[in-house]
């Protein structure tokens, strides 16, 4: 525990404790706050030091540290208000969250409320959850991410992200990818309509009646989709897409065209077919990094609002319906308020023998 001169020390286990409150992602901007003038102290650090840091008053400072050292831990909660009080010790909330991210024992894979309440011991499951509640705990859920390996990673999303956000003057820029595969599906037992207390249900029975890939180029500055299918996603396919696209814009306006590095976009056919097309440049995402390319975002909201739910006899329909939303589309597109608006969040692989990103 504290010792009972002015100087303030932690123990190992005090240290742990302050430092998995930090962890926790919805701890109070104020209780955070103290935790980190604590250890601060604790580390010698100096009242000028600590609160041009933390921006803190000395009077803050002289205030937290006297109520620890009489209080111990549990005084950095907050002082008792009406009504029923908080009865959960702020050291064993601490505790179990510091315990969360740890690994559990094998062979389980994540932390269960009664899980954690075995190792704690002496806790409730029930106690567990309002901990991770409070805290935004859940290790039930998983997310699952790619890292990307381009070594030129930096410049390629820089060039790409500076197209989204200034474009080269007179150029129009076209965000497009291909969406593969999509199958036309017709259900062999009739659509039972929506009602109330009950959803829309569809028979688990289907019929396959082929595949089709559609090609799409998204008008960055627009919205507008141009788009085209096919019965295979090649190169030449591709390239007939290119010259459709191309044709539709006037002859000395510039086309900036960002794309993938899917086999079939980087081919010699490609590659000669830019050099007959001075005015068209294409700009290839990092590899693993589809999230750079705005189109992604349409085909997860044509996804969505019609083939998720389709029912397509054949693929002849299926062609017929995806123009058709294409066309409905354009009527009312708006550009796409893309941004990437919080850098903290960017995922980075563990530091091997090589650097990642």
């Amino acid at each position: 525990m504290f010792t009972a001169t002015m100087d303030l020390r932690l123990s190992d286990d005090e240290r742990a404790i302050l430092t998995g409150m930090l962890r926790a992602t919805t701890i109070s901007a104020g209780l955070a706050r103290r935790a980190r003038v604590i250890l601060a102290l604790a580390d010698g650090q100096s009242y000028a030091a600590i609160g041009t840091r933390l921006g803190v008053t000395d009077a803050y400072i002289a205030r937290w540290k006297q109520r620890v050292l009489h209080g111990g831990l549990p005084a950095l909660g907050d002082l008792p208000r009406s009504g029923r009080p908080d009865r959960l010790d702020p050291r064993l909330e601490a505790k179990i969250l510091a315990k969360t991210q740890e690994s559990p024992p094998a062979p389980f894979t994540h932390w269960t409320t009664r899980r954690m309440a075995q190792a704690i011991g002496n806790v409730s499951h029930g106690t567990v959850h309002r901990v991770w509640q409070r805290a935004g705990f859940a290790p039930h859920r998983l997310e699952h991410y790619v890292t990307s390996d381009d070594p030129d990673f930096e410049r390629k999303a820089a060039d790409v992200i500076g197209l989204y956000l200034k474009p080269p003057a007179n150029a129009v820029v076209f965000s497009v990818d291909e969406k593969s595969h999509i199958q036309a599906l017709d259900r062999l037992d009739p659509v039972l309509p929506l009602s109330p207390g009950r959803a829309e249900r569809h028979g688990f029975e289907y019929k396959r009646n082929g595949t089709l890939s559609l090609y799409a180029a998204l008008e960055v500055g627009t919205g507008r989709v141009e788009g085209m299918t096919a019965e295979r996603h090649t190169s030449a396919t591709f390239l007939r897409f290119l010259d459709r696209l191309v044709a539709g814009q006037p002859k000395r306006r510039t086309i900036h065209i960002i794309a993938d590095n899917l086999s079939a976009h980087k081919t010699k056919g490609v590659a000669e077919w830019l050099v007959a097309h001075p005015r068209v440049t294409i700009h290839y995402t990092p590899t693993y990094s589809s999230w750079l390319n705005q189109v992604e975002l349409w085909f997860a909201k044509i996804e969505r609002d019609m083939i998720a739910r389709g029912i397509f006899t054949s693929t002849a329909d299926l062609r017929r319906k995806l123009m058709q939303y294409i066309r409905a589309h354009n009527k009312t597109c708006q550009p796409i308020q893309w941004a990437y608006s919080n850098i903290k969040r960017r995922i980075t692989a563990p530091r091997t023998s090589i650097t990642v990103h």
